[in-house]
C-alpha cells in the first residue's frame, strides 16, 4: 500500500514513559528549591534539561521515523503477501502443468546441486523405487550411445551455456526428449517422455532428416560416379542430373543444362526408351550416343517412377571392343583346339557339354548330331560305356561317380584308361573357377611304347658299350661320370666304388693323372666337358701312359649337354708310323738325291753330246772330206742317236725346271693350225719308215689362242710319238683340234694295242715305260711332261684306252689366257 492510505502507527510505550517521567520531575520540584539551587546546579540542571530535552527529541524522531518505517515495512509486507500468494498459484499452476505430464526438470545454480523436480519415475526400472540421483545417471537408464551423447551435451550446456535438444531412448524403450538451455543464469535440463503423437512426428522428423542426409549422400555419390544419371518428370522434361550428365553434353552448369533441356540421347533412343518404358519393359537398350564429343557406345537403363522416370547411361564402347577382342581370341583359340591333336571337352556346371575338338569326336567315333545336342557327361559315358569303348569295371556307377567327382574337386585330377582296344589315355579333369570341367584326353600308348623300346635300346647300348674293349666313358652336363665301361675301368685302373659315386670329371682325371701326367691334354679333356662355349665342338688329342701305350683320346658333345669320351689305342699304330715316317724321310732324301744326280748329270752330259752332234753334223757335211757309205751311215745313226739322246736329256731339264718351280710359259699369239703342222712334219720320217697314214682333221678357220707355242709342239710332238710308237704299219694316228666357247681342244687317237686300266693308272707316272709288245721304247718321261706342262696352261688332259681298242688323249686348253701355275711339279 502507499504511504498516505496506510494506518498510523502510534509511538512505543517505552518513548511515552521516558517523555512522562521528565515532565513529571521537572513539575515537582519546588521554586524555592528551584531558588536556593546554586548556579553550578543550575547550570547542571541545564546541561541535563538539555540533555533530556535533546533525548526527547530524539525520542520523538526516532518515533516518528519508527513509525513511518512500519508503515513502509506493512505496505512491504502486505505486497509480499500478494506476491508469495501468487507465486503459490504459479507454483500450485507450474506443479499442475509439470505434473501433467511424464517429465523430470533439473537446474543447476552454479556449482551448487542440482535440483531435480518432476516425475522420477521416468528414469526407474519396473519394480524398482523411484531415485531423483538415478535421473543424472543417464547410463543406468539410457542405451549407452545415447547416454554419452546426453552427458557431452550437459556438460556444454554447463559450460558454455549452449542450448540443445535431442530425442534418446530408454533401456526400457521409452522414448525422452532431452531439452536443455541456459535461464536466468541458470542451466536447465528437461527430460520428457513422448506422447504417441509427438513421437510420431519426431519419428518421421528423424526419418526426414535421414532422408534427406540419404539423399544427399545419394546425390553426393551420383556425381561422383563416371555414367550419366537423369530424372525426368512426367512430361519427360528433364528435372535433375548428375555432375557426369553435364560434362556428357558439354553443359556450361547443371541449372542449365536443365533450364535448357540438353539432351544427351537422340529423339528415336528417346522414344525408343518411352515406348519400353510405356511397354512395361524396363530392360537395357543400347544406343550410340555423342559423350563430350565422342562417339561412344551406351547401355541406357530408363525405369519409370510415380513422379516421372530416372536413368543412366553406361559407356560400353570399351567393353565392347573387349567383347570383340575376346570372341576373335576364343575364335582363335577354338580354331587352335580343333587343330590340336590332343582331345579336348569343355563341360558347364551343369555338365552339359559346350566345345569339344575334332580329335575328341574322332577319338570316341561319336555321333556329330548327338554331341551337339550337348549331352550330360554322365550320358556321353553310359553311350561310350554301351558300345564297349572304356575300361572295364567291375562297379561302373561308383566308377563313374569318381570320374564326375571332378566338378567338385578344386585341383586338376587325373586318370588312366587302358581301353579294351589296347589304346592307353591320360584323362586330365580341371574343374573350371566358374564351374564345369575341362577334359583333356591324350593318348600316350605310342609314347609308352616309344618309351618301352628306349629302356630296351638303352640297356642294350649299356651291354654293348660296356662289352666294348675300347674304353668309353659318358659324362653328364653338370661334369660329373654318368657311365663307365670296364675297358674304362681296367685301362685307368679306377674301382668299382668310385665309378658308382659318379665323381666329377676333376676327380677322375686326378685318378688318370697317375698314368699319364701330361698336363695340356687333360686340360683340353676338362674344357670339352664342362666348358661353356657357345658351340660345342668335338676335340681329338693323345694321351702317353708310363708304360709306353698311346691312346687317342676323342671327347664328342652329346644332347642335353652331355659329353661322350672314347679312347682308342694306337700304340702299334704309332709304332708303324713312326717307322713310315723314318723310311719316309729316307725315301724322300734318295729321291731329292736322285733328282739331284739327275739334274746335275743332264747338264753334265748335255755339252759333250752338243759337241757330238756339232762334229757329226761336219763329218756329215764333208767338209773335212769326203766319206764312204758305210761312214756316212754311221754319221746318220750317231746322229739319230744323239739326237735322242738330246730330246731326253731336254726332258730330264724340263722335268727338273718344273720340279724347281722356275719353269715359265712364254705366252703368245699362238695359230692353232700351223703348231699342230709343226709337230706333225717332225714325225712324218717316222710316220713313213712304220707306215703309218695319219690322219689331220684341223679346221683351216680354226683361229689361234694365247699359250706358249713351243711347248705346244712339244706335247704334241710327245704324243704322236707315243701314238706311232704303239700303232701297227698300216694302221691309222689321227689328230684333231677344234674350239668350244671356252677351251681349245686337242685330241690324238691311234687303234694300236691300248693299255690295260694297271697301265694307265701309272701312266703319267715318271719313268714308267711300257712296251706293250711293241718296238717302242723310251724312258718313261713324254707322258709326265706332256702332263706337267699342260697343267702349267691351266688345262688339263684325259686319256681313254682299253686293249685292243686305240688309245685317245684328249688335251683341253682355255681360251682366255691361262695362268701358269706349279700343279705339276705339286
Amino acid at each position: 500500500m502507499g504511504a498516505g492510505t496506510g494506518p498510523r502507527r502510534r509511538p512505543s510505550a517505552g518513548a511515552n514513559a521516558v517523555a512522562w517521567a521528565l515532565a513529571a520531575a521537572a513539575a515537582a520540584l519546588p521554586q524555592e528549591a528551584a531558588a536556593a539551587v546554586p548556579a553550578e546546579f543550575k547550570a547542571h540542571s541545564a546541561v541535563v534539561l538539555s540533555v533530556v530535552i535533546g533525548l526527547v527529541v530524539f525520542a520523538t524522531i526516532l518515533s516518528l521515523m519508527h513509525l513511518r518505517e512500519r508503515a513502509k515495512w506493512a505496505r512491504r509486507e502486505r505486497m509480499l503477501s500478494a506476491e508469495l500468494a501468487e507465486l503459490r498459484g504459479a507454483h500450485d499452476r507450474a506443479e499442475l502443468l509439470l505434473g501433467s505430464e511424464s517429465q523430470v526438470v533439473v537446474t543447476w545454480a552454479g556449482r551448487d546441486e542440482p535440483l531435480i523436480e518432476g516425475d522420477v519415475a521416468l528414469a526407474s526400472e519396473p519394480g524398482r523405487p523411484a531415485s531423483p540421483r538415478r535421473v543424472l545417471a543417464f547410463g543406468a537408464w539410457l542405451a549407452g550411445a545415447d547416454a554419452a551423447a546426453l552427458e557431452g551435451a550437459v556438460e556444454t550446456l554447463r559450460s558454455r551455456g549452449e542450448r540443445f535438444r535431442m530425442t534418446v531412448r530408454s533401456s526400457a524403450g521409452r522414448t525422452i526428449e532431452a531439452q536443455g538451455q541456459a535461464v536466468g543464469g541458470r542451466a536447465l535440463l528437461r527430460l520428457r517422455e513422448l506422447t504417441a503423437e509427438r513421437q510420431e512426428l519426431v519419428e518421421l522428423r528423424t526419418r526426414t532428416g535421414e532422408m534427406r542426409d540419404s539423399l544427399s549422400a545419394l546425390a553426393t555419390l551420383l556425381d561422383a560416379i563416371p555414367q550419366p544419371v537423369w530424372r525426368r518428370r512426367r512430361d519427360g522434361r528433364l528435372a535433375w542430373a548428375n555432375a557426369a550428365y553435364v560434362r556428357a553434353v558439354e553443359a556450361a552448369d547443371r541449372d542449365r543444362a536443365l533450364r535448357e533441356g540438353t539432351e544427351l540421347l537422340d529423339r528415336p533412343a528417346r522414344e525408343e526408351a518411352s515406348r519400353r518404358r510405356a511397354g512395361g519393359a524396363c530392360g537395357t537398350l543400347r544406343v550410340s550416343a555423342v559423350v563430350a564429343g565422342e562417339r561412344c557406345t551406351l547401355d541406357v537403363t530408363e525405369v519409370p517412377i510415380d513422379t516421372g522416370s530416372v536413368g543412366i547411361a553406361v559407356d560400353v564402347s570399351e567393353l565392347e571392343s573387349v567383347r570383340a577382342d575376346l570372341q576373335r581370341q576364343m575364335d582363335a583359340n577354338v580354331r587352335t583346339l580343333d587343330q590340336l591333336p590332343t582331345a579336348v571337352a569343355m563341360f558347364d556346371a551343369r555338365q552339359r557339354l559346350i566345345f569339344h575338338n575334332t580329335a575328341y569326336r574322332e577319338l570316341w567315333d561319336l555321333d556329330a548330331g548327338f554331341l551337339d545336342g550337348r549331352p550330360l557327361d554322365g550320358e556321353i559315358l553310359d553311350a561310350l560305356r554301351g558300345s564297349r569303348k572304356l575300361p572295364e569295371q567291375a562297379d561302373f556307377r561308383s566308377w563313374k561317380a569318381g570320374v564326375l567327382a571332378a566338378y567338385r574337386a578344386t585341383e586338376a585330377q587325373q586318370f588312366w584308361w587302358h581301353l579294351p582296344d589296347g589304346r592307353t589315355l591320360r584323362v586330365v579333369a580341371d574343374p573350371n573357377p566358374q564351374g564345369g570341367v575341362t577334359y583333356l584326353f591324350d593318348d600316350v600308348s605310342e609314347r609308352f611304347q616309344l618309351e618301352s623300346r628306349y629302356n630296351a635300346l638303352m640297356r642294350v647300348q649299356a651291354e654293348t658299350l660296356d662289352t666294348l674293349k675300347e674304353p668309353v666313358a659318358v659324362f653328364g652336363s653338370d661334369g660329373r661320370l654318368q657311365f663307365a665301361n670296364r675297358a674304362f675301368a681296367a685301362v685307368w685302373r679306377l674301382d668299382e666304388a668310385m665309378l658308382a659315386s659318379q665323381p666329377h670329371i676333376d676327380a677322375v682325371i686326378a685318378a688318370c693323372r697317375d698314368l699319364s701326367p701330361a698336363e695340356e691334354p687333360w686340360t683340353e679333356i676338362r674344357g670339352a666337358v664342362t666348358g661353356l662355349m657357345d658351340v660345342r665342338q668335338g676335340l681329338d688329342c693323345r694321351l702317353a701312359l708310363r708304360d709306353g701305350t698311346m691312346l687317342d683320346c676323342a671327347a664328342q658333345p652329346l644332347p642335353e649337354g652331355a659329353t661322350l669320351l672314347t679312347h682308342i689305342d694306337v700304340t702299334a699304330g704309332v709304332n708303324v708310323e713312326r717307322a713310315l715316317t723314318e723310311k719316309n724321310d729316307v725315301l724322300e732324301r734318295t729321291a731329292r738325291l736322285r733328282d739331284e744326280f739327275v739334274h746335275h748329270v743332264s747338264y753334265e752330259l748335255r755339252s759333250p753330246l752338243t759337241n757330238i752332234i756339232g762334229f757329226t753334223e761336219l763329218l756329215g757335211d764333208e767338209t773335212v772330206g769326203a766319206l764312204n757309205t758305210r761312214q756316212r751311215e754311221y754319221a746318220e745313226h750317231i746322229m739319230r742317236s744323239s739326237a735322242a739322246l738330246l730330246a731326253i736329256i731336254n726332258d730330264i731339264l724340263d722335268l727338273a725346271s718344273i720340279d724347281a718351280g722356275s719353269m715359265e710359259l712364254i705366252q703368245d699369239v699362238v695359230d692353232v693350225r700351223d703348231t699342230v703342222s709343226a709337230a706333225v712334219r717332225g714325225i712324218e720320217d717316222r710316220l713313213a719308215e712304220a707306215a703309218i697314214t695319219l690322219d689331220f682333221d684341223v679346221p683351216p678357220d680354226i683361229g689361234t689362242f694365247m699359250a706358249d707355242g713351243k711347248r705346244i709342239r712339244q706335247i704334241l710332238f710327245n704324243l704322236l710319238s707315243n701314238a706311232v710308237g704303239f700303232s701297227s704299219p698300216g694302221q691309222e694316228v689321227r689328230v684333231s683340234a677344234r674350239k668350244t666357247d671356252t677351251a681349245l681342244v686337242l685330241e690324238v687317237a691311234d687303234r694300236g694295242r691300248g693299255m690295260p686300266p694297271e697301265v694307265m693308272a701309272r701312266v703319267f707316272e715318271r719313268f714308267e715305260s711300257h712296251t706293250l709288245g711293241t718296238r717302242h721304247r723310251g724312258v718313261g718321261l713324254g707322258l709326265s711332261i706332256v702332263r706337267s706342262f699342260i697343267e702349267l696352261h691351266g688345262g688339263r688332259i684325259d686319256i681313254d684306252s682299253a686293249p685292243g681298242q686305240g688309245t685317245r688323249v684328249t688335251c683341253t686348253f682355255p681360251l682366255d689366257g691361262p695362268e701358269p701355275h706349279l700343279a705339276a711339279a705339286e
